[in-house]
């Protein structure tokens, strides 16, 4: 049997909606970018748009929901890395633009996307693709069909019809953060887990600089060898910076 506890009691407390001209640190934002990325294309100040892929707990943002960025830079090192830098710096939802300072948590692939999205159950032995288990990026299993979100037996979450619910969780030698502060709501993380921390499927790019300390929102991304191109579709878990009521941390290292 999952262990449920304390956990249980919180996952069914509802998300409260309310217009608002500002999300709270701490905030998840899962999004999923409208167009490829290509460093060697990207010019300073070029748009980036990208699509929020869950309700926000607590907030007047919805599932469709569009965030918006910008390229700073891009630059080729001596090391022979490519490096891009950019930012997101607003959500617009319901005709009202809401301003914010953003860094990453998590980035995956597109071939990553899709394979959470994949039933890990066949059919035949009474499972449909509407109950069938999936996998999140980062690992953690989500029981459809009034099942909880789980890894190791431990309950972690609960599903959604877009995603999933859950606290932030983070790992022994991790470099992301657990809760933030006072925020305590459950937080949307579409496809990842909810201890998701770091780049998937992408093996030759990293986070250099997450964006949560100086310069904050400003998030860089290297590439080890060959291009550095994010596709269509590929996914980040972007997180609205703190207010340093948390204690202060050093550069890239607790997005």
């Amino acid at each position: 049997m999952f262990r449920s506890g304390i956990l249980a009691a919180v996952l069914c407390l509802p998300a409260v909606a309310m217009a608002q001209s500002a999300l709270p640190p701490g905030t998840i934002l899962p999004v999923s970018l409208d167009r490829a990325l290509v460093a060697a294309k990207a010019t300073p100040g070029m748009q980036i748009r990208a699509k929020i892929m869950q309700n926000i707990p607590g907030s007047s943002v919805r599932r469709g929901a569009t965030v918006l960025g910008r390229i700073i830079r891009t630059s080729s090192l001596k090391s022979g890395q490519t490096r891009l830098e950019l930012s997101f710096d607003a959500v617009r939802a319901h005709g009202q633009t809401i301003p914010l300072t953003a860094d990453i948590r998590a980035l995956a692939s597109f071939f990553d996307v899709e394979q959470a999205k994949m039933p890990e159950v066949m059919s035949s032995r009474g499972f449909t693709p509407e109950n069938s288990p999936t996998r999140q990026i980062g690992g953690e299993q989500v029981y459809r069909g009034g099942g909880p979100v789980a890894i190791d037996m431990k309950t972690v979450g609960r599903p959604t019809p877009y995603g999933i619910l859950g606290p932030p969780r983070t790992l022994p030698g991790q470099r992301c953060r657990g809760e933030v502060g006072d925020h305590h709501t459950l937080q949307a993380w579409w496809l990842f887990s909810t201890d998701a921390c770091g780049v998937y499927g992408y093996n030759n790019i990293h986070i250099e600089h997450a964006g949560r300390t100086a310069p904050e929102g400003t998030i860089v991304l290297d590439a080890e060898k060959g291009k550095l191109k994010l596709d269509s579709g590929s996914a980040l878990l972007l997180r609205v910076v703190s207010d340093g009521k948390d204690g202060t941390m050093q550069a890239a290292v607790r997005p």
